[in-house]
């Protein structure tokens, strides 16, 4: 019997149905050896060495497939195929003694598919411990950044804040975008514009675009005075078609999905978090059950950096195209794409369907709606990567506007555009316009005539905050981090409440976040440097190529980040970050001072911990003095807003002699439909995950996820909630209605 070990469950599932009873095939749950917890775990004086341990909760599991690897004829290593899966595989070699045996042999695919598989096992290769470096480097390069400089952050603000490597980058970036928000000045300009009808009584707008012959740019009228000027000459003026031009304009698709572009989409177009977008981009990777054929892996590895696709999913796509579309769609030969990110692992693959004859609505039925929506964003794009060019035909029509007694002219530009032939759009359906401000058939000298003057005052608007979307951009083209970091990265600076989200689910520092990084760039200017972190990220690269010996590298990271560390932490204080204010604690006359807390701002004695005074500050007491509207049902009393461990709930405003206290809830005014006593209201899992459920509970059970509409399903008569891009879906899973 052979073993083939790999890291979770459903990959082992989906991996035993191609392979006979010669095979068994387990789990070994993720990692099973690792860095301790309670401790740093890196012998500094011994060239870094790290100190692994066995978790506590892996070693009845490495037990197990001990003794099956011992009665084993031959162990075969089926972890992922990066760097993460490289170092599983040698930690499973180290911790089940492989090594000694000699018996182990390590397999890479891309796809978990039956043709995969048994090519990875017909070309074993040894593991390769260049990549086993690189992560290794990566796990004690942040485990020196995180163990020295956190407690830093614990003595010098509060504690249970962290620093690391790439998320004080990100950090950074939120920052400082939010100060350029906070700086932002907005400049008045004004936009002018016409309705004009052509001679066959066909109307169109146009934009003012010169003013005598020169090009006035989006900033050009400056104020009211200016743009009525022009209004006035409009007004009296005539109107002459000018020069006409027409082109046929190509565009092309994009390239199949990486890791970034593909978090980038689903953020943007799904609605879904880098964090979730990796999760169910590994369910469809690992497999999913698809009836009597059991699980199947429906992508590619979800990991990678490459846009290369295989000869043979490049034959698949020209056969589903000719067969879907027509031969008009399909291309004579394939269309390879180049990847400009820095350190692209070229050799790797995009992600794409494992098998791209599985279609969306083939496999729908199987999949949830999430899982539904990103396999065919992924089928999509893979498939319209090899697809014909779209053909446009754009119109570029100026309008001479003139008065014969006056020297000035102006002139209006309309731009409009027609699909000439579809191509690649064609498998995105009827999501993409036809046309685009379609023109009336015009020619030159033709006279036009004003039906209304468009003016409208406006100002310059700030940048716009990073969404999860553009935040992993921008980290890309910086060279920041890796496909399997950007996830983690995000989540963690959210997690650890530097960072939150608006109600665009944009990012923004909150009071704490701001300290921490202001903190990092004037003193720890190498943690959150662009180019010095981007650098650090080619060095790992070179240590994964076999280029560099990683223990040189981090000896020339931390020395000086050592020493610096030290002087610091002599020199800065933590009444540097603490504001004093003008009196005195009223238990023992001592300062009073702001202080940061697990649940924000507080003011303290400063002669803790011999003093415990504390109080709230002004902006918390406002708070708790807001009258929520509320009357207390057991004295009358006006319910104020109050802040709590677990955040605001309602209090009665005679507190002490009267402690009721009340939710506050987020109500839908929609009437639950199961007890018709109650209503709908937002509330929250144990775990922190929305959800809405009837606010009677427990009296009343009802639940659902996605927030009700109010409108009832055409189909069962449940509710119907709200979906991504504005549409509706039955909230009952079994009917699956969607508008």
């Amino acid at each position: 019997m052979k073993l083939v070990i790999v890291e979770s469950p459903t990959k082992a599932k989906t991996i035993s149905k191609f392979l006979g009873k010669k095979y068994s095939v387990k789990s070994s749950y993720g990692h099973m050896r690792d860095l301790p917890t309670k401790k740093m775990g890196i012998d500094i004086e011994n060239n870094f060495a790290p100190e692994y341990e066995i978790p506590l909760k892996a070693r009845a599991r490495v037990s197990e497939l001990k003794k099956i690897a011992q009665k084993a004829e031959e162990v075969i290593l089926a972890t992922d195929e990066d760097r993460e899966g490289e170092a599983i595989a040698w930690h499973l070699a180290e911790a089940l003694g492989l090594n000694k045996k000699d018996v182990s042999k390590r397999i890479v695919f891309h796809e978990i598919t039956q043709k995969a598989i048994e090519k990875a096992l017909e070309n074993p290769r040894s593991i390769d411990l260049n990549l086993v470096d690189a992560q290794q480097a990566r796990r004690v390069l942040d485990r020196l950044v995180g163990y020295e400089l956190s407690p830093f952050l614990w003595k010098k603000i509060r504690r249970g804040l962290s620093a690391g490597r790439v998320q004080s980058v990100a950090l950074r970036l939120i920052a400082e975008k939010e100060r350029e928000i906070q700086n932002f000045k907005p400049d008045e300009y004004w936009a002018l514009g016409t309705k004009l009808k052509s001679q066959k009584a066909e109307e169109f707008e146009a934009k003012l675009s010169k003013e005598n012959g020169k090009a006035i740019g989006k900033l050009g009228i400056k104020n009211k005075e200016q743009a009525e000027k022009i209004v006035n000459f409009l007004e009296k003026a005539t109107y002459e078609i000018g020069v006409i031009v027409k082109k046929e304009v190509q565009k092309n698709p994009l390239p199949p999905y990486t890791t970034s572009t593909l978090q980038q989409d689903a953020i943007s177009k799904l609605g879904y978090s880098a964090k979730q977008t990796m999760m169910i981009a590994q369910q469809l990777y690992e497999g999913i059950t698809l009836g009597k054929e059991g699980s199947v892996g429906l992508i590619t590895y979800m990991r990678t950096d490459s846009v290369n696709l295989s000869i043979e999913s490049l034959v698949s796509a020209k056969k589903i195209i000719d067969q879907k579309f027509g031969k008009d769609y399909s291309l004579e030969s394939p269309r390879f794409f180049k990847i400009k990110s820095k350190g692209a692992q070229e050799a790797h693959e995009a992600i794409r369907p494992s098998n791209p004859r599985k279609e969306p609505e083939e496999v729908k039925e199987y999949l949830d709606p999430k899982q539904y929506r990103l396999y065919k964003l992924i089928w999509q794009r893979m498939v319209a990567s090899q697809m014909t060019p779209a053909l446009m035909n754009s119109v570029t029509c100026d309008i001479v506007v003139s008065q014969k007694t006056a020297k000035e002219n102006y002139t209006l530009r309309a731009i409009g555009s027609t699909i000439k032939f579809d191509g690649y759009l064609k498998i995105y359906g009827d999501k993409l316009p036809v046309t685009e401000n379609l023109l009336p058939e015009m020619k030159e000298k033709d006279p036009l005539d004003l039906l209304q003057i468009l003016s409208e005052q406006k100002f310059t608007q700030p940048p716009a905050r990073y969404s999860e979307a553009t935040l992993v951009k921008v980290l890309e083209e910086y060279g920041i981090g890796r496909p399997s970091t950007y996830a983690p990265t995000i989540s963690t600076i959210i997690e650890r409440k530097y960072v939150s989200k608006d109600e665009n689910k944009r990012l923004f520092p909150e009071e704490i976040g701001f300290l921490v990084s202001d903190l990092l760039v004037e003193h720890f200017a190498n943690i959150v440097d662009y180019k010095f972190t981007a650098k650090m990220e080619e060095d790992l690269d070179e240590i994964a190529e076999g280029k560099k010996e990683w223990v040189p590298i981090i000896r020339e990271f931390y020395e000086p980040f050592h020493k610096n560390l030290l002087a610091k932490t002599k020199t800065i204080k933590k009444e540097d970050f603490q504001e004093k204010l003008e009196k005195s604690c009223p238990e023992c006359g001592g300062d009073l001072i702001v202080k940061f807390g697990r649940f924000g701002k507080f003011i303290a004695c400063s002669n803790y911990p011999n003093c415990h005074y504390t109080e709230k500050t002004e902006a918390e007491k406002k708070e708790d003095s807001e009258n929520s509207g509320e009357v207390c049902e057991k004295c009358g009393a006006p319910m104020v807003v109050k802040r709590g461990k677990f955040g605001t709930f309602l209090g009665c405003s005679k507190y002490p002699e009267c402690k009721n206290i009340k939710k506050i809830e987020k109500k839908t005014g929609i009437q639950c439909p199961k007890c018709g006593k109650g209503e709908i209201v937002e509330r929250k899992s144990k775990r922190g995950r929305l959800f809405f459920g009837c606010n009677t509970y427990p009296a009343c059970d009802f639940a659902m996820w996605n927030k009700p509409t109010g409108n009832k399903c055409p189909k069962c008569n449940s509710l119907m909630a709200f979906a991504a891009k504005g549409k509706e879906k039955c909230s009952n899973k079994e009917c699956k209605y969607e508008t």
